[in-house]
């Protein structure tokens, strides 16, 4: 890649978050705030770099973003990889987040499922669960949803218009930089 491939990559990363759905951020910001006013939680999830992600957002409300404030009750599912292992070995990998939303989600906690494609099945497993539980579900995905599309209202999915899994991931973490604001505006 030379200084033109750098810009060209530059421009179409801003592109994409340029059409990101403004008013399903603004959406998921108002409920995550919801929830905390209500005294629930939030539990995010995803594999690899959507992991990092979920970890990312997690760690703006049970720290902080940008101004000082009690934590907040944000959780990630892929931390504890005594966990992870056991479940994966023991069960399936594809019930490795399932699991624990068993364990930890209670009706009227929001779930938020990043998936880049949306068709991880452990996600979608997950969602399922949480479903059954009665949480608030939403889901950050590529242009499509894949599977969760349709299994996620469609005013709680925000779907990346883009096919690229970089793009998405970066898109993923602007949109919880501004809901950590929205939520910190609010509290």
């Amino acid at each position: 890649m030379d200084i033109d491939g750098i810009k060209k990559y530059l421009d179409e990363g801003s592109e994409i978050r340029g059409k990101l759905d403004r008013e399903k951020i603004l959406y998921l910001g108002e409920a995550i705030s919801r929830t905390f006013k209500e005294g629930r939680k939030i539990i995010l999830f995803g594999n690899g770099g959507s992991a990092a992600d979920a970890q990312h957002i997690a760690a703006e409300f049970v720290g902080r973003f940008e101004r000082e404030r009690k934590p907040l009750p944000a959780m990630i599912l892929h931390g504890n990889s005594s966990s992870v292992t056991a479940i994966g070995n023991d069960y399936s990998y594809d019930d490795t987040f399932s699991r624990q939303i068993e364990a930890f989600a209670q009706p009227g906690d929001l779930v938020i499922a990043l998936s880049t494609s949306g068709n991880s099945e452990n996600v979608v497993r997950a969602v399922k669960s949480a479903i059954k539980i009665g949480c608030k579900i939403f889901g950050i995905t590529g242009s499509n949803g894949g599977k969760l599309n349709g299994m996620i209202d469609d005013r709680n999915l925000i779907k990346i218009p883009s096919t690229r899994t970089s793009y998405i991931q970066e898109s993923t973490i602007a949109i919880g930089h501004i809901v950590s604001k929205i939520v910190e505006d609010n509290l």
